[in-house]
């Protein structure tokens, strides 16, 4: 049967930055931000802090810190961490964080609220030494209500205790702390409910969109209220474009859901080509006064699914080039800058995909807006299991998942529900008990309760199947959707057979398998994309896609520890953002915003073979430095959209090669090494030279070269510049082989947030003011200050001219 979704999505406006909330005119105190940043100024003490949650608690000698913070980064990994390798060997424990703070007293009579994104985990949190409550889960967001513990106009206290301790608790890198943003909350008695908007389209056409909100309203007051609900969208040239008005009569203490109707003639459509955004403006009123207001993003689409069409969106039938991500961010770790949010949504689009899976949590808020705003469509994901835990990791979701399942569900589905990006819920990935009758129990639970939250979107799960049999699992995909399958691509077309109206996802793939997966997404409607594992390196699961040389020890990273290894290298892109060969063969495939590449084969060394692992592709490189290797033969590739290459070395015509759909789009040359340039050239059906690409070998190191992705910062405390630092040669070449130490140093305003190479097998910290560069290049991140400014970026080596970048805050 076809299954047919009509959404338009609100997107929540809950992403500003410090200062830019929208104020809203309060009859008791005036203008009043309605959510205000409270990352600045905390204090952190790491270990159990005896009495630190009460207000007279002396903390002076506490370090002083702003949010977004994960401890766990700022430390040396070491074999005997209890993370383990599922951590990336980095430490975790328990740590506290205390703010002082003063509500005026002229605000006395509002509800005060403290909103937190995402503590990563068991969060407890105090306020003026009373506990509101833990929150278990570290990747959803919570909130509490502060108004009968403050004390207006004086000094309050919010203790924060997270606890990290119990090990393992997580299959990858989770990092530690407060590592999402924190906002303070003030809203009239009378005011809109915390993701109380829900927006969607029960008709679009070309001509119209006839939009429907539901308004959650809360009336907290001892008193009827008799109120109005005005809600006006806007257009990206903030003209008007439709409204809407009703009045409400509200009980005391009560809360009323509302809905209105509003028709937008000639609507843009959402798309990830063009991702077009309204804004909604909810607003209530009283007596004339406008006492609440709430600004959100929004975009208007369709979408549909079926084993006959596959996924369609505004009609169009779209194929998913989707990759799974983590949620950390490199040299990072977990700290989620919105810069860093947005600028992994950057990476992803710019090495061609148009899907994410974000496997296996929900991400940050920042991050999804930038998906809306961008273009990137989401499987936004739940969970990592459910009721029975994972052999690696005892202390995972599953020890709270009876207890927490419908609150972490609510706390995605409700905040997540109105984002343009996402397609689809996913409820879990390779659920332990698949196998059980109560599984498909527990997936009809789940999946009816993301349904009764989110009637609009379809819903799946990421299924595998362990050697445990296969058809088994049909009870338990029936309860979903969309079949997510995990490596189990070879089973769709018989399955296809069995169950012909089974609409087919490969949510992870293996990255060698880029050509086959592709192939079958593309001749097979009810096959509707593919989800690598993975878009992107990460941190922890550690060793998972590495290569090893004979000296190396044998094995899959489950099989044994791989100290040093700290993390995947099963990405398309690296743990810094940069793209690997993977990344542009998969792109090549998938899109023609590319269609001539050239790189190396990394040669097996004189005293035996490189060997690769199951998520891993052979060591391939742009480089064509490689010295030890005179005269012997080295595989070079060409990755190709044109149906014949040619390869030149020095000059001299090596050969040449048909690049069409037979040939998988590449073409392998064995080239007896000699130094110089090397040269891949495109040729069109009429035979013409129409694309060139060159490696050329590098000489000795010499100085070092600079370029940032960003010289003008906002000065928020919060915004990122990446800057990448090459080693080069005289001439300027990048040198690929080279290994040099680096130094970092600032003069004015910022710090250094992150340091990093990208070399999983590194040990160096990732908080540090220096830094060894692999395969030629290293990365600097810089932090803005909180007020305009300058500062120079200068790093030096031994031996080398250094070099020095200006970087500004405004």
């Amino acid at each position: 049967m076809k299954k047919s979704i009509d959404l338009l999505i609100c997107t929540l406006s809950f992403v500003f930055l410090l200062g830019a909330c929208t104020p809203h005119s309060n009859q008791a105190s005036g203008n009043i931000e309605r959510k205000q940043s409270f990352d600045f100024d905390w204090r952190f003490a790491l270990g159990e802090q005896p009495n630190a949650e009460n207000s007279n608690f002396d903390d002076s000698g506490w370090r002083q810190l702003d949010l977004p913070h994960d401890w766990s980064i700022e430390d040396k990994i070491a074999p005997d961490n209890p993370t383990g390798n599922d951590g990336g060997y980095f430490p975790a424990g328990i740590g506290w964080y205390r703010k002082s703070f003063t509500i005026p007293k002229e605000w006395n009579g509002e509800k005060i609220g403290i909103y937190f994104e995402g503590v990563y985990m068991n969060s407890e949190v105090f306020i003026n030494g009373k506990s509101l409550g833990v929150h278990p889960y570290g990747y959803t967001s919570f909130d509490y209500d502060l108004t009968s513990f403050i004390r207006f106009g004086k000094e309050n206290i919010l203790a924060v205790r997270v606890d990290n301790s119990l090990q393992k608790n997580c299959r990858w890198y989770s990092g530690s702390g407060i590592y999402r943003h924190v906002w303070l909350t003030v809203n009239t008695p009378v005011h809109i409910a915390h993701w109380g908007v829900a927006i969607t389209a029960p008709a679009i056409t070309t001509d119209s969109a006839t939009v429907e909100i539901k308004t959650i309203v809360k009336n907290e007051t001892g008193k009827q209220q008799t109120i109005r609900l005005v809600t006006e969208l806007m257009d990206k040239n903030s003209d008007r474009v439709g409204s809407g008005e009703l009045s409400i009569e509200m009980a005391s203490n009560s809360q009323e859901e509302v809905t209105q109707s509003i028709l937008v003639h000639n609507p843009m459509l959402w798309t990830p080509d063009s991702p077009e955004l309204y804004t909604a403006n909810s607003i209530i009123q009283k007596d004339g006064n406008e006492i609440d207001k709430v600004a959100n993003k929004f975009g208007i689409r369709t979408i549909n699914y079926s084993a006959e069409k596959g996924f369609e969106l505004n009609g169009k039938t779209i194929k998913l080039n989707g990759g799974c991500v983590h949620h950390d961010n490199g040299v990072l770790g977990a700290a989620a800058y919105d810069r860093a949010e947005e600028r992994k949504v950057e990476l992803l689009k710019d090495a061609g995909f148009n899907a994410v899976r974000t496997s296996h949590n929900p991400p940050s808020e920042a991050f999804l807006d930038a998906c809306d705003r961008l273009g990137l469509l989401v499987i936004d994901e739940a969970f990592d299991g459910w009721r029975q835990a994972k052999d690696p990791t005892p202390h995972d979701y599953s020890t709270i998942f009876d207890e927490n399942w419908q609150s972490d569900l609510e706390a995605m589905v409700l905040r997540d529900r109105n984002h343009p990006s996402i397609v689809m819920w996913s409820s879990g990935n390779e659920i332990m008990e698949r196998t059980s009758p109560e599984a498909v129990k527990t997936a009809h639970m789940l999946n009816s309760h993301i349904r009764e939250l989110d009637p609009t979107r379809p819903v799946t799960s990421a299924m595998c199947s362990w050697n445990q049999g296969w058809e088994i699992f049909d009870p338990l995909m029936a309860e979903h959707d969309i079949c997510g399958y995990n490596y189990m691509m070879h089973e769709s077309e018989s399955d296809h057979k069995r169950v012909p109206n089974r609409v087919i996802l490969q949510t992870e793939s293996y990255p060698k398998d880029a050509f086959y997966n592709w192939q079958m997404v593309h001749n097979n409607d009810y096959i509707i994309g593919d989800f690598v594992w993975t878009a992107m390196d990460y941190l922890g699961e550690s060793s998972i896609g590495r290569y090893y040389y004979p000296w190396e020890p044998e094995g899959q990273h489950w099989e044994r520890n791989f100290f040093p290894w700290h993390g995947a290298y099963c990405g398309d892109i690296d743990l810094n953002g940069w793209r690997k060969p993977i990344s542009h063969y998969r792109n090549l495939l998938w899109n023609d915003t590319e269609k001539l590449y050239l790189a190396v084969r990394e040669p097996n060394p004189a005293k035996g073979a490189i060997k690769t692992t199951m998520w891993a592709v052979w060591p391939t490189w742009e480089s064509w430095n490689w010295p030890g290797f005179e005269n012997e033969n080295i595989d070079v590739e060409v990755y190709s959209k044109y149906p014949i290459v040619r390869l030149y070395l020095n000059d001299k015509l090596i050969g040449e090669k048909q690049t069409g759909l037979e040939q998988k789009y590449k073409a392998t040359f064995s080239v007896p090494y000699a130094p110089g340039t090397l040269k891949a050239v495109g040729i069109d059906g009429g035979k013409n030279e129409v694309e060139t690409t060159v490696l050329k070998t590098a000489g000795e190191p010499s100085q070092l070269k600079l370029s940032a992705d960003r010289q003008l910062l906002k000065a928020n405390g919060q915004d990122l510049s990446y800057v990448t630092v090459e080693v080069t040669d005289a001439e300027g070449n990048l040198v690929p082989n080279a290994e040099n130490k680096l130094e970092f140093s600032i003069r004015g305003e910022g710090v250094i947030a992150g340091v990093g190479n990208a070399n999983l097998k590194s040990t160096e910290q990732y908080v540090s003011d220096q830094c060894t560069v692999w395969n030629g290049r290293a990365q600097v991140v810089v932090r803005s200050p909180k007020n305009p400014g300058e500062l120079v970026l200068n790093v030096s080596s031994p031996g080398l001219e250094g070099a020095e970048i200006q970087i500004r805050s405004n």
